[in-house]
């Protein structure tokens, strides 16, 4: 058994991830599939559109061998800790091969090459960077500027313009830091641009733009973008539109749980946000992660302005912080995910379970060399964390809670029964 791992959102699975996993099979000869999936969140500090298990049914549907989550605290963190949490993760299995992941330029030899310089961090590439930062620069302009200065090569500083590359480069520092012996792989991205908002011709459309067409599907119920109305058009004319741009398994059940477990957006959370925000001061905010100091003094000084969750987001922006920081640094303090929580678990080893949302039964083998190979608990039921440590059950109790909070927003919008994370069954495809 030959086994790659990927590293995904699928928020939501469209053609483009379907020849991720073709691909990445071809590219590294592997047999066997095992995908890290975000839960209920992703990394740009929203709440995924639709929910965790159906996300992983379409994997399953599409090719992927058994799906594992991603926790919460990893899933939402900055692209380095996103990065080094799926990395570690499957580096933890004790199974994996190979590591695949897409990328704009496809090239491995330059993106190891920044990787690498971002890892040892050479004195020379310090300067430049202190250099730039000293000129007022945003830490990722000034990243691109010190490694255009530190190499020469505008090739190399041009990769770091692009989402994929950076998430690429971060992956390949997580994968030497841990001395891994999984081999990294790289395909090239297919298709549309990552943030993308129109659907493409060629059949391969970004997720973002996937998930603006479904932001039309039900202006009764929809949050997106609250104060716009308009005549909302019938689902089918929806589900024709996407007709050619995800695979027929996902189109299915796109149809069946429409209005019953999605779509759901970062508005839909307005009121947890606030109760939240109410509660905190500048001081109390700090503790949470990806919240400055600036920061939480602008949250509190302009708390008063709060209509919902995404205007408020914007609200907040400023030159020096992006609307992604904002995004996560707001959602972590809903979910109650505190810098000194992630401290304890890198130091602890970064992991403490694998928790298995899902997989295929003619690959149950795989399921079952995990459990023989790895050194964490292959969680396939929440009754099996006796065996975690203090650090692994908070880490846990965090998952829950988020997801727990994530099916209450569901059954509250589409007035669907509440799914408790402690009912919810493995999926077996």
């Amino acid at each position: 058994m030959k086994i790659v791992g990927l590293i995904t959102e699928y928020n939501p699975f469209h053609n483009g991830h379907l020849y991720h996993i073709q691909e990445a099979k071809r590219v590294t000869g592997a047999d066997t599939v095992i995908v890290v999936m975000s839960g209920d969140y992703v990394q740009r500090g929203t709440p995924a559109v639709m929910p965790k298990r159906l996300r992983a049914e379409m994997a399953l549907k599409c090719g992927a061998s058994a799906v594992i989550e991603l926790p919460v605290c990893y899933a939402t963190g900055s692209a380095e800790y996103f990065a080094v949490g799926a990395v570690s993760l499957l580096n933890s299995l004790g199974v994996v091969d190979s590591l695949c992941f897409g990328s704009e330029c496809s090239d491995l030899e330059a993106l190891s090459l920044v990787a690498d310089i971002l890892c040892r961090e050479p004195q020379a590439y310090r300067d430049c960077l202190k250099k730039a930062l000293k000129k007022g620069s945003t830490f990722p302009a000034a990243r691109h500027s010190a490694i255009l200065e530190y190499t020469r090569n505008a090739g190399y500083a041009a990769v770091l313009n692009e989402p994929n590359n950076i998430l690429g480069i971060e992956y390949l520092k997580a994968l030497k830091r841990l001395k891994s012996p999984i081999k990294p792989y790289t395909i090239q991205r297919k298709g549309a641009h990552y943030h993308d908002r129109q659907l493409s011709p060629d059949r391969y459309s970004s997720a973002s733009a996937i998930r603006s067409l479904l932001a039309y599907s039900g202006s009764a119920i929809r949050t997106e973008q609250a104060g716009r109305t308009f005549e909302d058009p019938p689902f089918s004319s929806i589900l024709n539109e996407l007709e050619d741009q995800v695979p027929s398994s996902c189109l299915e059940l796109l149809e069946d749980y429409h209005r019953v477990q999605y779509p759901v957006y970062q508005n839909d959370f307005s009121i947890l946000l606030k109760y939240k925000l109410l509660n905190k001061d500048p001081g109390s905010l700090l503790r949470y992660q990806d919240v400055s100091e600036e920061l939480a003094n602008r949250i509190c000084a302009r708390l008063n302005d709060f209509f919902n969750y995404n205007q408020f987001a914007e609200l907040l922006k400023t030159r020096e912080t992006t609307q992604t920081r904002i995004n996560r640094a707001l959602l972590h303090i809903m979910l109650g995910l505190k810098k000194n929580d992630m401290e304890e678990y890198t130091a602890g080893g970064y992991h403490y379970y694998a928790r298995l949302l899902g997989y295929r039964r003619d690959r149950a083998k795989l399921i079952n060399l995990i459990a023989k190979e790895s050194p964490l608990p292959l969680l396939a039921r929440l009754s099996d964390d006796t065996e975690l440590s203090s650090a692994g059950q908070k880490m846990l109790r965090h998952d829950i809670l988020a997801s727990n909070l994530y099916n209450s927003v569901v059954t509250d919008k589409f007035r669907t029964p509440f799914q408790n994370e402690y009912k919810q069954a493995m999926l077996k495809i």
